[in-house]
């Protein structure tokens, strides 16, 4: 499985933590058809893990980038795709900022609305320019 597909299942669980769901094993067979292989189901434990771990932090980052906006005023989608894109900026090593950046727009794309992409592309993007990535 390539890391873009990881990476959609990511955000479907960051998605259904934040509605209450506890995703696993069967939410993932569920969304993919199959179990990942190992280091697939390693990195989207890691960042659905990391996310709901540092979802405080990953909250504050954000909120300080949002003009105008407040992080309870965000569609439900959009936070799920900013934190992702918000913890791989600052808390993971093997992904470069700009691939976060652009993942999450991508995310975007299938998940959101096109104004979403254009908002999602600004706020991650002045959070990696703060990172100095």
């Amino acid at each position: 499985m390539a890391r873009a597909e990881a990476r959609r299942v990511a955000v479907q669980l960051i998605y259904e933590s934040m509605l209450g769901g506890v995703g696993g094993d069967e939410t993932m067979l569920n969304l993919l058809g199959f179990l990942p292989s190992s280091d697939d189901a390693r990195y989207i434990e890691s960042v659905v893990s990391g996310v709901a771990e540092k979802s405080g932090e990953l909250d504050e980052a954000i909120s300080k980038l949002l003009k105008n906006w407040t992080i309870d005023r965000l569609a439900r989608v959009d936070l799920s795709i900013l934190r992702l894109g918000a913890f791989e900026i600052l808390y993971r090593e093997d992904v470069p900022a700009a691939v976060a950046v652009n993942e999450a727009v991508e995310l975007s794309h299938v998940f959101s609305t096109e104004e979403s992409s254009g908002f999602i592309n600004g706020v991650l993007g002045n959070l990696a320019r703060q990172k100095g990535a």
